[in-house]
Order: C-alpha cells, then structure tokens, then sequence
C-alpha cells in the first residue's frame, strides 16, 4: 500500500520559515518523481514545486522562486520543502503527490493529473 505523509506545518509569522516533509512508503522513491502542492480555502489547488527522480532537476511556481526549495533524501524515502521569507498568501494545506519516473515533466509538473499518489496534507498558517 503506498502511504505518502505530509509533516511539519505550523503557525509562523510572516518572514519566517518553514520546512515540511513527504514521508512515502510502499513504492521504491527513487524511481518516483515528487511534487508539492498547496490549496487555500476557496482555491484551487495549485503546483509548489517539483524534483525529478530521473536528475534532480526542480520546479518552481513563479509565486515561490528564490523563497522555497525542494529536496530529495532517497535513503529515508523523504521530500523536503524548504519554505523562506513566508508571506500571508502562502497559507493553505500543502499536499505531496508522486508519480513513476514520467517523461516531459516540465511540461507538466504542476497538473494534478500527472500523480498517481497523495499524501492527506499539512496545514501552514502565515500569520502575525
């Protein structure tokens, strides 16, 4: 059974920082690209970021660039989502989600279709 866990969230004020985590079990990672989503309420969910499990490479909304960084610990079978310099509008739900090694993943990173598995989610709150 493939488990993806979201951990980590929390209360921050804005400026601050934040690192949540994918834990995922029943699948070798390795082979599996990660992505990272978030939804606010009355939102659609929308792509964070990206790491491809071919590379390395990652992916950025334009939103997060140069604030937030994703990484990859294959030995522990974990995504991190290294979050900087938070803004109040970066509050919602952040999801993981993960699919097989998948070609063109530029081009489609962020559509929800693209992933086979999800974690439940890990509320951040970006508030003074």
């Amino acid at each position: 059974q493939v488990q993806l866990v979201e951990s980590g969230g929390g209360l921050v004020q804005p400026g601050g920082s934040l690192r949540v985590s994918c834990t995922v079990s029943g699948i070798i990672v390795d082979y599996y690209d990660i992505g990272w989503f978030r939804q606010a309420p009355g939102k659609e969910r929308e792509g964070v970021s990206c790491i491809s499990s071919l590379d390395g490479s990652t992916y950025y909304t334009d939103s997060v660039k140069g604030r937030f960084t994703i990484s990859r610990d294959n030995a522990k079978s974990t995504v991190f989502l290294q979050m900087n310099s938070l803004k109040p509008e970066d509050t919602a739900a952040y999801y993981c989600a993960a699919v097989f090694r998948t070609s063109r993943l530029f081009d489609k990173w962020a559509l929800r279709s693209t992933y086979a598995y999800w974690g439940q989610g890990t509320q951040v709150t970006v508030s003074s």
